[in-house]
């Protein structure tokens, strides 16, 4: 794959502040890739900065190999869909897909033409002709696609799309929207706070936090590995042990866990002492006392799908576990002994 967008250590001020801190990164073309992180991060800044809303203060963005930090938002082969759809109300459903078609010069047959094949994509062929009021919250996103699709960007730039749909819709459209992007091939830029948002749809992720990116990688290299307690913490659900670490070789650590129990697991940093260490809920497993380690059961909480089992280690750490719900689990009632079991490669040490 070749190099759809470049940013080389882009800064962004405003005023006394510092929205982005010398951010650099490269998206692949043909690529889902999404900026994720809590509010005021930076992602929706970065997000302007290539769309043209907003101005570099410092570094340069390339998209082809071509630099547009200095093009106006017309200029650039891109097109943003937002949180708010703004869709034209006084125009029909097809009206509103050609309108930047017509913007661009394209004449009235060809437009239509083009509009037609978008709404057929995104499976709205039959609401051509209705006004944008007469559909629901997620055919109105699909028109909003539909309409940025239609001049065939070379990047589209999708701003938190989906945080105006209820849960249902949300996920149903993270399907869509993955597919969309299969099926035409244009590189999508994702921007969200949604985790599971990120994980579903992404070739890979980029974790923000304050103006910097903490790390890229594929949903499951974020997940599985993250590089230091932050994106441990947003990524999912984890237990995060302050533990002591004897020492560590070829980036394997030899860790202290609380109530003495020593186990060996990967290591995101190369200095021992007294670190963090991340445990996915989902990868311990309840075994008899004796067996591993050793906890007593706080307090169980039904989710549906997963029980979700808080314990307390002998050494006084708080930590909880996902269990499938089946008919054969075996519950544990709260003030039990319990052992837990640890997964092959379940623990990761990480850099503070």
């Amino acid at each position: 794959m070749s190099g759809a967008v470049d940013i080389r250590g882009v800064a962004k001020v405003f005023g006394t502040f510092t929205a982005l801190q010398r951010v650099s990164l490269s998206i692949e073309d043909n690529e889902f890739f999404t900026l994720l992180g809590p509010s005021g991060c930076g992602k929706t800044t970065l997000l302007r900065l290539i769309a043209g809303f907003e101005t570099v203060t410092e570094g340069e963005i390339l998209l082809f190999g071509q630099n547009i930090a200095n093009l106006e938002p017309n200029q650039r082969p891109v097109n943003t869909v937002f949180q708010q759809y703004a869709l034209f109300p006084h125009m029909s459903v097809l009206e509103n897909v050609a309108f930047g078609l017509k913007m661009k010069g394209m004449d009235a047959p060809s437009r239509t033409k083009r509009a037609g094949e978008m709404l057929e994509m995104v499976h709205l062929s039959d609401f051509a002709n209705r006004a944008p009021a007469q559909l629901s919250g997620g055919q109105q996103q699909r028109v909003a696609l539909a309409r940025a699709l239609a001049p065939q960007p070379k990047v589209l730039l999708l701003d938190e799309p989906l945080s105006a749909l209820d849960l249902k819709l949300r996920q149903a459209m993270r399907l869509e929207l993955k597919q969309l992007q299969q099926d035409t091939g244009i590189t999508f830029i994702f921007v969200t706070h949604d985790q599971e948002e990120a994980l579903t749809m992404s070739n890979r992720i980029a974790v923000m936090r304050a103006g910097q990116v903490q790390q890229i990688g594929t949903p499951r290299e974020i997940y599985e590995a993250p590089v230091n307690r932050f994106v441990a913490d947003f990524i999912g659900e984890t237990n995060l042990l302050e533990v002591d670490v004897a020492a560590i070789v070829d980036g394997q650590a030899q860790v202290v866990l609380p109530g003495g129990f020593q186990i060996t697991c990967p290591s995101a940093t190369a200095e021992a002492g007294r670190h963090h260490l991340s445990i996915r809920p989902e990868r311990m497993t309840l075994v008899p006392v004796g067996s591993g380690l050793e906890a007593t059961v706080q307090n169980i909480v039904y989710l549906g799908t997963d029980l979700q089992v808080m314990v307390r280690l002998d050494g006084g750490a708080d930590m909880q576990l996902r269990i499938q719900n089946a008919a054969r689990v075996q519950v544990p009632a709260p003030g039990t002994r319990v052992g837990l079991h640890l997964e092959e490669g379940a623990a990761r040490l990480l850099a503070d």
